[in-house]
């Protein structure tokens, strides 16, 4: 089951958050996120744009958002789309159909296209979005520092 994120919802998903935090790239936030600190992003970011999260059996797999990718007004159709999920549901489909209706949540809402980073390498991220019909528009070369190393990001757009 697909649903809007409540606030109640915060707990879970620093679960799954901080798990990326602690041991990815994928994210370059470094120390954990509080159940406060995500329950006051959740309610600044519903405010204008979706945020979804994945059920099976009751417990949460996984959540999708978009975000502003840039302040300046004129970029106000364009998004930054997010997906995780928690480790034991990699690979079983539940990333793609989370995304799915993120995106479709997205263009019922007139956005105009949504901007996926990713830290590389990834090719499980890459070939989410791909699947979905991201193109690959470009990347960073080590723009980031985690763990010891330098990190790239790649850019990936969709168009909705």
């Amino acid at each position: 089951m697909i649903r809007p994120v409540v606030a109640a919802d915060a707990p879970r998903i620093c679960d799954i958050y901080n798990h990326h935090v602690r041991e990815t790239v994928v994210t370059f936030e470094e120390q954990p996120v509080t159940a406060e600190e995500m329950a006051r992003r959740i309610g600044e970011t519903t405010a204008t744009y979706p945020w979804l999260v994945s059920e099976l059996d009751d417990s949460m797999v996984g959540y999708a958002y978009a975000s502003s990718w840039k302040r300046r007004s004129a970029y106000r159709f364009a998004v930054e789309s997010t997906i995780y999920l928690a480790p034991e549901f990699f690979g079983r489909g539940f990333g793609s159909e989370l995304y799915r209706a993120l995106i479709a949540e997205m263009r019922s809402r007139s956005l105009h296209c949504a901007i996926g980073g990713i830290a590389l390498p990834n090719p499980a991220s890459i070939a989410l979005h791909e699947k979905l019909g991201f193109g690959h528009i470009g990347q960073f070369r080590e723009v980031g520092w985690k763990f010891g190393k330098w990190v790239d990001v790649g850019y990936w757009e969709l168009l909705l």
